[in-house]
């Protein structure tokens, strides 16, 4: 008896250090300038965090994005932070946000980011064994243009745009207006634009200083200041391995620190010198805004886009603006 009882204690014992043994997660996180990033800042926090949560994270600076996808399909990353166009592959729903024109503000966009930290999502988050576990706004996609004079979308015909390799939603928009796509990512995009090759980018203003783009608009280049997509950020995990209702606590923290994120990003914004911005006329906004839905009606019939996703956020941009023009029409509902 006294045999079976230590047996059963040892096992018990060996149990508990497998467990704990077992609970380290390692999350690989994208920073474009490594650990001395703002989005390796907030995993910092968030990591303390997660340890109310029963993780045990530990952190991985990448800065390339596409090692770090590769990684985490390997399994040799238990979680991951990573853009929301990346992270399409693993969440059609939530890799939707992303769509042109689909948020025109980053106010807009974090009010729905918080609305799909609620439980009532919890199912959306979901796909196989991957779960998102938070999604964050990294601001508004600008187009730098290297020369003032590229001012409308028909003087763009025939320019040469960077766009990003993986996501066909770029490539058939740069050839709806007529201009030749330029494969990038996001290691790259940004010396592309800075030493000639594309004439164009679309970009985050966080990325401006990072990136040195003022090298690319130097004196003749502007930021058109019109966000053309909402660009957002996922956590993702690989649900098994972390503990029960990891990914709800984790999407509750996140919705709590997207004010804090909205703050840093919008100061970014005003940190770019006032003589690079331009203006887009009143009178074309609308039209752009005609644009953006035609192609992001058609993305969405070719299934690049998610149609839930595109309903939501339909009704987001009506709920804060009712007289917009589309709020009449029945495409995207």
């Amino acid at each position: 008896m006294k045999s079976a009882l230590k047996l059963a204690c040892a096992a018990t014992l060996l149990g508990t250090i497998t467990t704990t043994l077992q609970a380290k997660q390692q999350f690989c996180v994208f920073d474009l300038v490594g650990t001395q990033g703002d989005v390796y800042a907030l995993m910092k926090d968030y990591s303390l965090a997660a340890k109310g949560w029963g993780a045990d994270i530990e952190l991985k600076a990448y800065t390339d994005e596409r090692v770090l996808t590769e990684d985490f399909k390997a399994g040799k990353c238990d979680g991951a932070s990573i853009t929301g166009m990346r992270g399409r592959q693993f969440n059609h729903f939530v890799g939707s946000i992303d769509a042109i024109g689909a948020l025109p503000s980053m106010k807009l966009a974090v009010k729905v980011m918080q609305m799909l930290a609620d439980p009532r999502f919890a199912a959306d988050m979901k796909h196989g064994n991957y779960e998102i576990a938070g999604i964050v706004p990294v601001g508004d996609a600008f187009l730098f243009i290297n020369d003032r004079s590229i001012n409308t979308i028909a003087k763009a015909a025939g320019k040469k745009i960077a766009v990003l390799d993986y996501d066909t939603a770029q490539k058939k928009l740069v050839q709806q207006v007529g201009a030749q796509a330029v494969s990038a990512d996001i290691t790259n995009f940004g010396a592309k634009f800075n030493n000639g090759q594309v004439d164009i980018i679309g970009a985050p203003a966080a990325v401006f200083r990072p990136l040195e783009l003022h090298k690319g608009l130097g004196t003749k280049g502007a930021i058109v200041n019109y966000p053309i997509l909402q660009v957002s950020g996922n956590l993702l995990i690989h649900t098994n391995k972390f503990p029960e209702g990891f990914g709800q606590k984790s999407r509750t923290w996140i919705k709590g620190q997207l004010p804090r994120a909205f703050t840093i990003l919008g100061k970014m914004k005003q940190d770019i010198p006032a003589k690079y911005w331009m203006d887009v006329p009143e009178a074309d906004k609308v039209g752009y805004q005609k644009m953006m839905r035609e192609a992001r009606i058609s993305m969405t019939k070719e299934g690049i886009y998610n149609k839930k996703m595109m309903t939501l956020l339909w009704r987001a941009r009506c709920a804060e603006n009712a007289a917009n023009f589309e709020c009449s029409l029945k495409d995207e509902q």
